[in-house]
């Protein structure tokens, strides 16, 4: 928390327009407590840093918490370090809504909210039609579900790079939105985000030693107590929400919800119980960082965010295979 505290200090300092440290914290304080301590500075100046670099920074820990919880949720149900949320294909759920909107010209259409409404619904369809899809006679098998949804990310993937061919005009706004970007966000994303994840994270750690118990196997956590079948739906339905929530606001971020959960696990153990609670504050701390060299690593151009997370989480994801490598030789031997 210390950590995180300090990251959205930090974050909230670092910007492109030239403002001083003196000038963003007496603003911060000036507008936080009315104490008007030092620094002299104008009505863009307050607007800078109080519409623009903190609600991008608190959105940037909202989706990252949001994407890390979910990571562990997965984790979890499918008893595999290796997952992620987009391995049920939400993303592509999503991606396609955003831009079917996009590719018709649509994205105005309610304003604002456009984009992300349509992209959140198109998310949880695709969560149901995995469902569909992997349950046979009330039962959803692992194996079953992790192909239901490679199946459907694929097919979705590929409709939205049939829209990408076809666009002409509006490609590099489809584009923009799948490599996943903060920028030109406001508070009204930060407060439809804070419903879905006051509410996802506190149900997926509820059932946080469930998920300790799954580690055993179904069988074993269903001899112990454990209703599997309602257990492995709610982690997933709530995490795939969260994926869900965060893709229709930032677009397409990849690897934080494999890497986050999967380091947090070398560093405090298996208990999920840690893991779940810190995977919120984790992922919060490694999108902030993310997009703050997003902004400022090619200033006064901008990387999108989904390219960092990607340079930093896809030597990760190798490393991790080549350790599950090694460890799978030596368990031969």
């Amino acid at each position: 928390m210390l950590l995180l505290v300090v990251s959205i200090g930090l974050a909230v300092s670092i910007g492109s327009a030239g403002l001083s440290l003196s000038d963003v914290w007496g603003i911060l304080i000036y507008r936080i407590t009315g104490i008007h301590l030092f620094g002299d500075w104008s009505n863009s100046d307050v607007a800078i840093v109080m519409q623009i670099r903190l609600s991008r920074v608190i959105l940037a820990v909202l989706v990252g918490a949001c994407l890390a919880t979910a990571g562990a949720g997965f984790q979890g149900v499918l008893r595999n370090p290796l997952a992620d949320p987009y391995t049920l294909g939400v993303a592509s759920g999503s991606s396609v809504g955003a831009a079917f909107l996009i590719f018709f010209g649509l994205q105005s259409l309610l304003g604002l909210w456009t984009i992300p409404l349509v992209a959140f619904v198109t998310g949880a369809l695709t969560l149901f039609a995995v469902f569909a899809l992997a349950r046979t006679k009330g039962v959803m098998a692992i194996e079953t579900l992790i192909l239901a949804g490679v199946i459907v990310q694929s097919f979705f993937g590929a409709f939205v790079s049939f829209m990408v061919s076809m666009s002409e005009g509006v490609v590099n706004q489809i584009l923009y939105w799948l490599m996943g970007s903060l920028a030109l966000r406001s508070w009204d994303h930060v407060y439809m985000l804070i419903p879905f994840l006051v509410v996802g994270v506190p149900l997926i750690a509820l059932y946080a030693h469930r998920l300790n118990l799954f580690a055993f196997g179904e069988r074993h956590a269903a001899h112990l107590g454990v209703n599997v079948e309602r257990t492995k739906l709610i982690v997933l339905v709530g995490s795939t929400l969260l994926t869900a929530a965060a893709v229709s606001v930032s677009g397409v971020i990849g690897f934080v919800g494999l890497v986050v959960p999967h380091l947090l696990r070398l560093l405090v153990g298996p208990d999920y119980r840690r893991i779940i609670p810190l995977s919120a504050i984790g992922g919060g701390i490694f999108v902030l960082w993310a997009d703050t060299v997003a902004r400022i690593a090619l200033s006064p151009r901008e990387i999108q965010l989904g390219i960092v997370t990607a340079l930093v989480g896809a030597p990760f994801f190798a490393l991790l295979l080549y350790r599950h490598k090694l460890g799978s030789g030596k368990g031969g031997v």
